[in-house]
Formats: C-alpha cells, structure tokens, sequence
C-alpha cells in the first residue's frame, strides 16, 4: 500500500538565487515538496534574486487569480555603459564617461519616468510578439519593434550615487535603487532609459524583489532553507492575504459550494475575485460579483 502524498496545499515565497531561471526553481520546488503540482506567480530574470511566489498542490489553481499587481525591487543602475540586454548578462554595446551628471540631472531623469509612463520593454524579455517570444527573435536575429506599453512607476527613489570605473576604464555613476511598480514593469528599461535620457546610456547590474503583491522577503526562504525545512503558507491565510475576505454561515457555504449563486454584499461589487470562507475558518472558493450574485471562480474544497 503507498502511502498517500502529505505536501500540504498552500504557497511557498522562495528566495530565488541569482542564476536560477523562474522554471528552475519550479523544477527544484518539485523535489523537495516531492510533487508534479508546481507553478509560479510570475517570473523574475536569472540575474535577479528574491521574492518569488509559488504555488503548491491545491494552491497552483489560485496563482492565476492572484491580484500581485504590485511589486518592490531594489536594484543598481550603471549610468555610463549600454548593453544588448539592458542588464549585466549581455555584451557591451558603448561606453561613455558620465563622471560630469550631476544629482540634479538624475532626479529629473527618474522623475520623467515616475508615474504612469509608456515603457518599450528589453527585446530579450519573455513579451511575445505575434505569439513568438521577443527574446527568441532577438536570438534568431529578427529585426522587430516591441510597442509601448502603459506600466505604472508608484515610487522611483536614488538611495546613492557612487563614482566607480568599469573594467574597460570608463568612469561610470552607480545608482542605488528602490522601485514600487506595476506587474509587467522592467527595471532594466528603466535603467536603460534613464541613461538614454542623460546621453550616457545605462544598464543594471543588480536587482532584488523584495515584494510581489502582500508577500514580502520577510515571508521568503532560500532552496537550501527549504529543502531542510519546506515552510508553506497555508491556503486560507495566502488567500486571506491577496483577496477581500467574505465570511458566510454553513447554509450560504452549502449553496455557494452546489453553484447557486447567492447575493452577493454590494461592498463586493466590482471588486475581483473574493475569499469565500465559511463560519469554521475553512476557505472554499473564489468568487466574483456578477450583477449581484456570486459567481464561483475556483473551488478549493
């Protein structure tokens, strides 16, 4: 007789490490939680490390319909140089010395792209054009155009500017960074137009995620850490976290569960998804206000 798979259903906030692809760490997550049902809420560069959200088991159903429409980086841009891919991994396209910006000129160049902006994502990025991935074409050298998009930059701060030389000889500015922006944001475009904007060029050299939506690095553990103790965030309180919360009594929780759909509070109206939970604490479903009444999403029971 086997014994049945105890891998509880939940969420599981990695802190990715740099060089590990997104699908890598889904692919480590299935050996350590010893389970196929793996998924991941959004992909975070190989360059780039922390807060990364997966989902386990029963939870790969809820990724879809998380709201992590808000994220948190702190970074580092160099002002001086441009390369192919915007960011540290790809080959040097210029050098310029930009020793001579001045803190003034950074401000109002971070300025101009705070806020709701049209951003031309990195033709290496994981956008698809015309259902082919941008970074596939730009490896089969196409010639292509990636249209503007609308993403929105909350807050973009310069913690530091230090003077450094990079290892071709060019004086270069380092910009510490910290940027609160919209899902499908790219912090290297931001780097690579800033320095377009000051006519020295720029790229990022360093990036860490440090929140996805209510999930924060606090939350998050490395694979090694993981893989000695697998910490999951349980399915009602991730749920609980990322949607407004409806609490019914055991005769709505019956009908809701069967697909009649009920009256749905007005405060609900317009508002996505809702955690549906029932008078024992227990999370059922998510559901959606439809002129007036629930609409099931997904069911978790």
């Amino acid at each position: 007789m086997t014994s049945k798979n105890t891998t509880p259903d939940g969420l599981v906030i990695v802190d990715k490490p740099s060089g590990f692809t997104s699908h890598d760490v889904v692919a480590k997550m299935r050996g350590i939680a010893r389970t196929r049902r793996v998924g991941h809420a959004g992909t975070l560069d190989p360059m780039a490390t922390g807060v990364l959200v997966l989902g386990v088991e029963k939870a790969t159903k809820l990724l879809g319909h998380l709201a992590l429409t808000e994220k948190e980086y702190l970074g580092t841009i160099r002002l001086g140089q441009d390369t192919v891919t915007d960011d540290a991994e790809g080959d040097l396209i210029s050098s310029t010395d930009a020793s001579h910006v001045t803190r003034d000129a950074i401000d109002a160049g971070v300025a101009k792209l705070s806020g709701d902006i049209m951003q031309v994502p990195s033709k290496v990025s994981a956008i698809k054009i015309d259902g082919k991935r941008s970074y596939k074409r730009a490896r089969d050298g196409e010639d292509f155009e990636i249209p503007a998009r609308p993403v929105t930059v909350s807050s973009f701060a310069v913690y530091d500017v230090r003077d450094a030389v990079a290892d071709d000889g060019t004086p270069v500015l380092d910009l510490v960074v910290s940027v609160v922006c919209s899902s499908g944001t790219y912090i290297r475009a931001l780097a690579r137009d800033l320095g377009a904007d000051l006519g020295v060029g720029g790229h990022l050299t360093a990036l860490r995620r440090t929140r996805v939506g209510p999930y924060r690095l606090d939350a998050a553990r490395t694979l090694d850490v993981l893989q000695q103790d697998l910490i999951v965030m349980p399915l009602a309180e991730a749920a609980a976290a990322a949607f407004p919360r409806w609490d019914v009594d055991a005769r709505r929780a019956r009908l809701l569960l069967n697909g009649v759909r009920l009256d749905m509070p007005d405060t609900y109206a317009g508002a996505g998804p809702v955690a549906v939970f029932d008078a024992d604490g227990r999370f059922l479903m998510l559901a959606e206000e439809s002129k007036g009444k629930a609409k099931s999403v997904a069911v978790f029971v």
